[in-house]
């Protein structure tokens, strides 16, 4: 955690504070997860994904609070160099899916049951509205 980021997650909390907001008012207008608006005022830069994800949110956060988020980050460079950390990205590896592997299932069984179907409806009705003399 640099010093920067912790300067500028104290302008955040300052200000949300001057404006008499809870973390969980600020998550429920911008959709930002507390946690993640907790890691900017704390500046734990390392708690993000990727510094795109941080720069994000500071943007969005600033934009809610009145605050220029681009002047505020351009004062602050050291923020742009944020998240030193690798992160794993092992989850959800597993469900991904090769074209015509046999774990992907037969996708088109179930368009051609209802194709058939539909065909079938309408040869009654034909057949069925010719013995009724409609047509």
């Amino acid at each position: 955690m640099s010093e920067d980021v912790k300067k500028l997650g104290d302008l955040f909390k300052t200000k949300r504070k001057e404006l008499n907001l809870s973390l969980k008012e600020v998550e429920n207008a911008t959709s930002i997860r507390m946690s993640h608006l907790e890691s900017i005022e704390e500046g734990k830069d390392d708690e993000f994904l990727s510094p795109v994800y941080m720069l994000g949110f500071m943007r969005q956060y600033a934009s809610f609070l009145g605050m220029d988020g681009e002047k505020l980050i351009h004062q602050h460079p050291e923020a742009l160099k944020l998240g030193k950390k690798k992160h794993e990205f092992a989850y959800g590896i597993g469900t991904l899916e090769k074209r015509g592997s046999m774990g992907g299932g037969v996708k088109w069984l179930p368009n051609l049951i209802w194709a058939a179907v539909s065909v079938v409806i309408i040869v009654v009705a034909y057949y069925f509205a010719k013995y009724l003399g409609v047509i």
